[in-house]
């Protein structure tokens, strides 16, 4: 098993930055691909950004391309989503999440795909 800790949310202000880090415990990241979702309230959970552990390899929805990078540090067992321009509509809690096997990128996407899930961490963007 794996236990995913999310930090790094707090509130800011609308064309700010923030990092969020998600660090594994238990278990390394080294069999599993990661991603980040997000829920607003009212608001269905939607994926964020995702890596694949090994290669490297990410993927974004359209809604953050461009604005968030998400990147790992393998000696930190640690991934990171940092998250530049921000805009209100960013405003969520932010949850880290791994999966195993190997479904296609698009499978990625999927919530369901994903067997741990962290706690979550706020993310506010004031106006």
């Amino acid at each position: 098993q794996v236990q995913l800790v999310e930090s790094g949310g707090g509130l800011v202000q609308a064309g700010g930055s923030l990092r969020l880090s998600c660090a594994a415990s238990g278990r390394t990241f080294s069999s599993y691909f990661v991603g980040w979702f997000r829920q607003a309230p009212g608001k269905e959970r939607e994926f964020t950004a995702g890596i694949s552990w090994s290669a490297g390899v990410t993927y974004y929805s359209d809604s953050v391309k461009g604005r968030f990078t998400i990147s790992r540090d393998n000696a930190k067992n640690t991934v990171y989503l940092q998250m530049n321009s921000l805009k209100p509509e960013d405003t969520a809690v932010y949850y880290c999440a791994a999966g195993s096997g190997r479904p296609t990128l698009a499978q990625r996407r999927s919530q369901r795909e994903y067997d741990y899930w962290g706690q979550g961490t706020q993310v506010t963007v004031s106006s």
